[in-house]
């Protein structure tokens, strides 16, 4: 089959590698009928390199019809069409019971100290094969995995296929945000994840602010109804926000930007000398220093008023990264974060996907659909933010 591979430092190519197949009663194997970029893939690309090995199939993001099912899964046969959660869980533990289930104890990592397994996402995370590939084989498929409903069976999948991340990413950055009734909200990045964000939380009637460099990205948001602007045109973006909610700043703050923030050289240093360093050197420094770049976690604190929230759903990855103790002890903030739990908000997202209305744009969120063989391009041109690019879709 055909599959995106990783080959180094902004290094990608579709190669043909192995046919997946069943390797436990609990497994599935899907046909991939679409599978979406995303921003964090970008850190395999750019930063995470130490923790790859050539030939590691790429990607989280997928739909598909089931092909095969393994003994043991028995709420599934061939035919069936469904989205992939980018976590693998088991839907019985401890963590998952809890709504947790980028906690799963019976695929955590536990030789990196990682949560769970993900699908193409380096050692780190179990080195299982991605879905930008024309088949993705799931395990714990009984339970990785979510059925397109009756009522959406002849819905495009774009209607669908950003509930294996986007949508409960950003539904979780909302409410891990704990916005008030009423409350405002300002979401620092209007990627994927921002750009939903900002979806979402208007759905819910909140007054939503939002900052990105990219013209482009603030136009969109505008057209959207989010008071949107560019951060280049602005000496101090927080002393805006402020200024735009009476002088205490917002009542939340959503981080949709994460480790490769603009406007940070020291870490931008500490990702470049990671990056010419020999893997397990590298993997030692990354694993014991910082080297995150903080200026949107910064930015973050300085926006937020005093006793608000912040939410961080941008990746980091930095051991040792140096916070700002005394201002977030003074200013009494909450900070929430982590990896989206995608089963437990599945349900709540579910209805706004299935009338016959489209609420938070889902079918026109894609920027570009492209077939497989495009993707190397495609990373260059979403890492290099051209031909305004947000969202890519591959249809293998």
């Amino acid at each position: 089959m055909k599959a995106l591979t990783w080959h180094g430092k902004r290094d990608v190519r579709v190669d043909s590698v192995p046919d997946p197949s069943l390797e436990h009663p609990k497994d599935a194997i899907i046909r991939v009928t679409s599978s979406g970029l995303c921003g964090s893939d970008l850190h395999l690309y750019e930063v995470l390199i130490p923790f790859m090995t050539e030939g590691d199939v790429l990607g989280h993001e997928p739909m598909g019809i089931v092909e095969e099912v393994g003994s043991e899964v028995s709420n599934l046969e061939r035919g069936d069409r469904v989205v992939i959660p980018f976590q693998v869980s088991c839907g019985l533990c401890f963590m998952c019971d809890l709504g947790l289930q980028t906690q799963c104890e019976t695929t955590q990592v536990r030789d990196q100290g990682m949560g769970a397994t993900l699908f193409g996402y380096s050692r780190l995370y179990g080195q299982l094969a991605g879905a930008q590939a024309e088949y993705l084989r799931v395990p714990h498929a009984d339970y990785t995995h979510i059925k397109v409903p009756e009522e959406g069976a002849d819905a495009p999948d774009d209607r669908f296929v950003y509930l294996s991340d986007v949508l409960p990413t950003a539904w979780q950055a909302v409410e891990y945000a704990g916005v008030p009734e009423g409350g405002t909200v300002f979401v620092i990045g209007l990627g994927p994840i921002g750009d939903m964000s900002t979806r979402i939380a208007r759905h819910r009637g909140y007054r939503v602010l939002a900052v990105d460099l990219v013209p482009e990205r603030v136009e969109r948001a505008s057209r959207n109804g989010i008071e949107a602007f560019n951060g280049n045109d602005h000496e101090d973006v927080a002393e805006v926000v402020r200024e735009m909610t009476d002088g205490r700043g917002a009542d939340s703050v959503i981080d949709a930007v994460g480790m490769e923030a603009h406007g940070a050289p020291a870490g931008k240093l500490a990702q470049r000398v990671a990056g010419l360093l020999p893997d397990p050197m590298a993997r030692k420094l990354m694993e014991t220093a910082g080297v995150d770049r903080l200026s949107a976690l910064y930015l973050a604190i300085d926006a937020v008023r005093r006793g608000g929230t912040i939410s961080l759903s941008g990746v980091y990855g930095g051991e040792a990264d140096p916070m700002p103790m005394m201002t977030l002890f003074d200013k009494q903030i909450q900070l929430r974060m982590g990896q989206a739990n995608v089963k437990h908000w599945a349900d709540d997202i579910m209805p706004l996907l299935t009338g016959s209305d489209d609420p938070l744009g889902v079918d026109s969120f894609a920027t570009h659909r492209l077939p497989l063989d495009e993707a190397p391009r495609a990373y260059e041109m979403f890492q290099k933010k051209e031909d305004a690019v947000v969202k890519v879709l591959f249809r293998p």
